[in-house]
């Protein structure tokens, strides 16, 4: 019976916190509660007016708190990679090509504009790779239109529209998908670019296995 009420007083607890405008970090650090239970308790908890205002800075607080962590984040990785090696770019670009790339010629499809300007840009960068030498194709569903998705990822690969391959049409409709469709690039007779990339894959593959 004690251990009952004992938890009755700690819910008792959480919920006249939270009504009188303490956050679930604050209510979690004063009771020694857990925040996953202290959430499940304080969800549904109507904060008094005169609090809520307060209530709500603290969550405008932690958000400034997160957004300056990340930008934080942010300086010190652009720090790390203010000039990439040769090496480094061919790492990206290998890692990139593991996780998406075609294991028969040298392509790589994929939805992610930031993702296809990235490795786009590598190429461009490490293996000298001059424009006439990429096809790039797009595929899309029924429902989108065509111009608008080729438009979008001729300003992404910065390769004219009119240089691209082909655009192939699914049936369907784009739910869940991105609205602009999947870019597909490949380089023509990248082969010897492939047999590097697969080959640094390979290397890593035989590093992990030894260290595990």
């Amino acid at each position: 019976m004690g251990k009952k009420r004992t938890q009755t007083n700690l819910i008792n607890k959480i919920i006249e916190l939270r009504s009188t405008g303490y956050s679930v970090p604050e209510i979690s650090k004063l009771t020694g509660i857990p925040k996953t239970t202290v959430f499940r308790y304080a969800r549904n908890v109507k904060v008094l007016p005169q609090f809520i205002q307060l209530l709500i800075s603290k969550r405008g607080g932690s958000l400034f708190k997160k957004t300056e962590k990340e930008n934080k984040a942010i300086e010190e990785a652009r720090e790390i990679f203010k000039v990439l090696t040769y090496r480094e770019k061919l790492l990206i670009i290998s890692s990139l090509y593991w996780a998406e790339g075609n294991k028969k010629d040298f392509s790589l499809s994929n939805t992610d504009p930031m993702l296809i300007k990235v490795f786009i840009s590598l190429l461009r960068d490490t293996f000298k790779i001059d424009d006439d030498k990429f096809r790039i194709s797009v595929r899309i569903y029924e429902d989108l239109d065509k111009n608008e998705c080729v438009n979008f990822w001729a300003k992404v690969t910065n390769i004219p529209a009119d240089k691209f391959i082909g655009v192939n049409v699914l049936s369907g409709k784009k739910k869940g998908k991105l609205k602009y469709g999947m870019c597909r690039l490949r380089v023509a007779k990248g082969g010897d670019i492939l047999k590097k990339v697969v080959g640094i894959n390979k290397i890593i593959q035989e590093i992990s296995q030894v260290s595990l």
